[in-house]
């Protein structure tokens, strides 16, 4: 692929009301975001002329409510996870099939079940499922190992059954601790009393995060992202937009996606994942190095993908991101690599991937409120995804 990202611009931001359990259907939480994100580029309705999103409410929808008409551009890309329509967008406006296009993403707590046992079954993970449970797409293909070892793999119908091996495996090969697990949600936490959108806000100690439940080891409840309700929205546009936008633009300086080589856990390298090759790719297509890097928003659906991520990314060596996460100096607000600066999902809340998109761009545009950084920054990474899919992205000031 040639430098088709460096066409393209985010030119607006939205994000709609957030909570738990909110009850707000998603197609009014998704145009809430949609209009912030329209208005904040300083465009109308009618500008957008194509439209993306990942899963949710219908473009058609949202774009009857919005009174507009546009495209779907939702191919071209399709190697980025969560965020591939993020790339597909950057790709439509960039191959000049839309000038201005909106990227939306809205979750619903209790939504998106991926099969119908009882919400309690899906809880306890030593629930017997239902005589039939349904079992789509990979845990279908799981089903069939599930006799091998009934330790490691019975009732495996979680992705934290899935990552706790790959942070097992972490553990047995480099001495990474549960403490060093735990920094990481004390700083996440941290950053979220200064976020007014977090979930959780409240300080959490050492003791508390060792206290939380066990959900599936060593993962406990805190290394788990929060569901909420919410939606994040952003409207991608070409580059020479920038000096028309309401707002500082923020440029999209690389981008880089795969599936992965060997699925979840078919890897001769395991336990890294998709990040590797995804990283290897964005780095692949810039001048800059993970020392130009500012500020981090690394995808933490569980602690130990973003460790994952700061090896994949380059930020340090295999096996070393509990060391470098250690006292969460190095990754606090003022420290050398400020990560996940919103909260991230342990903390503020799972908008899979999309917040940490948001964040990135209003910590660029010097807009983050109580939580921005001293030192203004110039070049912000986003990645998100895990196991046999990822997206990351280089963005800059």
């Amino acid at each position: 692929m040639n430098n088709f990202e460096k066409n393209a611009i985010i030119s607006g931001l939205g994000i709609s009301r957030t909570g738990r359990r909110t009850g707000i259907p998603g197609l009014e939480l998704s145009l809430e975001a949609a209009n912030a994100a329209i208005n904040d580029a300083g465009l109308v309705a009618d500008d957008i002329d194509g439209i993306i999103t990942f899963g949710d409410t219908p473009p058609s929808d949202v774009i009857a409510g919005l009174g507009a008409k546009a495209a779907d551009v939702g191919f071209g890309f399709a190697t980025g996870g969560v965020i591939t329509p993020v790339m597909s967008a950057i790709l439509a406006v960039a191959e000049n099939r839309a000038r201005h296009v909106l990227v939306y993403r809205t979750v619903a707590m209790l939504g998106g079940a991926m099969t119908e046992q009882p919400v309690s079954a899906l809880l306890n993970p030593l629930a017997d499922p239902p005589a039939e449970p349904r079992t789509p797409g990979m845990r279908r293909k799981l089903k069939p190992f599930e006799d091998m070892d009934e330790l490691v793999c019975a009732h495996a119908y979680s992705a934290a059954n899935w990552l706790a091996m790959h942070c097992q495996r972490h553990m047995d090969l480099y001495g990474t601790t549960k403490e060093q697990l735990g920094w990481l949600a004390i700083n996440s936490r941290r950053n979220a009393g200064l976020n007014p959108l977090a979930a959780f806000r409240e300080p959490m100690t050492m003791d508390d995060y060792l206290a939380s439940r066990p959900v599936s080891s060593p993962f406990g409840l805190f290394d788990c992202d929060v569901p909420i309700d919410g939606s994040i929205a952003l409207v991608v546009s070409h580059a020479d937009f920038a000096r028309d936008c309401r707002h500082r633009a923020v440029k999209v300086e690389a981008v880089g996606g795969t599936y992965g080589s060997g699925g979840w856990f078919h890897r001769d390298d395991f336990p890294k994942m998709a990040s590797v090759e995804a990283a290897a790719e964005m780095w692949a297509r810039t001048d800059l190095r993970p020392s130009d890097v500012d500020v981090a928003e690394l995808y933490d659906g569980f602690t130990f993908l973003t460790f994952a991520w700061l090896e994949a990314l380059g930020f340090c060596e295999d096996g070393e991101a509990g060391p470098f996460v250690e006292g969460a100096k190095r990754i606090a607000l003022e420290g050398e690599l400020p990560l996940n600066t919103y909260g991230g999902q342990l903390s503020a809340g799972r908008l899979h991937g999309y917040w940490l998109l948001h964040e990135a761009c209003l910590q660029l545009r010097g807009e983050a409120g109580d939580r921005q950084l001293v030192r203004q920054p110039e070049v912000a990474v986003a990645a998100a995804g895990g196991g046999p899919i990822a997206g990351c992205m280089l963005l800059t000031r």
